[in-house]
């Protein structure tokens, strides 16, 4: 894998799994958490997705074809799980879970969904490693190339869940709310934005708006 690759893989998969606009999203899924449970929350999650992406870097392709799953479906479902949550951060429901617990350990626990997958871990990055794992003439060092490289992209993530903590005591309360409230929003869209593409890739987009 010559250097241009590994940066055209990298930055292909950083776009992707965006680290950056993750930072907000994991502020808003883990408020009222202390900092030390936040970060088994983050470490949790990054480590559930580097799984998943070794495991669809690796068998990916066949993983789907064996059990008869195609990425379409794949991405309509993540969709929908995704729009699921984004409702919960516009009505407040899960702060009204977590206040109502008080002392109580919290368990609502984001770490596997959403964090973990769709939203690091999502079909569109699972999709990135299929197709940079199998690029023509890839072999065995190809293969250990492009998994340090996503590796890399899931230390960007970490590094930005670090400082969630001091960003949201920056925003406080009032800030926080405003933000969970405006992601929540967005975090709605990037769903249907998930459904559309496993329609459109399943061709049923095309009939509906008579394409």
């Amino acid at each position: 894998m010559t250097s241009a690759e590994t940066v055209t893989a990298f930055v292909t998969l950083f776009v992707v799994v965006d680290p950056i606009g993750l930072a907000p999203l994991f502020i808003a899924l883990t408020r009222g958490m202390t900092a030390r449970a936040r970060l088994k929350v983050g470490l949790r999650a990054l480590i559930i997705a580097a799984i998943l992406l070794t495991l669809f870097g690796l068998f990916g392709d066949k993983l789907l074809e064996g059990i008869g799953i195609s990425m379409p479906a794949f991405r309509i479902a993540g969709g929908v799980l995704l729009f699921l949550t984004a409702l919960d951060m516009l009505f407040e429901r899960r702060t009204e879970r977590r206040e109502g617990q008080s002392a109580e350990p919290h368990t609502d626990d984001p770490s596997v969904f959403p964090l973990a997958t769709p939203l690091i871990a999502g079909p569109g990055a699972m999709a990135t490693m299929i197709l940079l794992a199998g690029a023509p003439g890839s072999d065995t060092v190809h293969l250990v190339f492009v998994h340090l490289v996503m590796l890399a992209v899931l230390a960007c993530v970490l590094a930005m869940f670090l400082i969630a903590t001091p960003l949201e005591r920056l925003l406080g309360r009032t800030g926080t709310m405003v933000v969970t409230r405006l992601l929540g929003m967005l975090l709605a869209a990037l769903a249907v934005q998930f459904i559309l593409d496993g329609l459109r890739g399943s061709g049923l987009l095309g009939p509906f708006f008579g394409r």
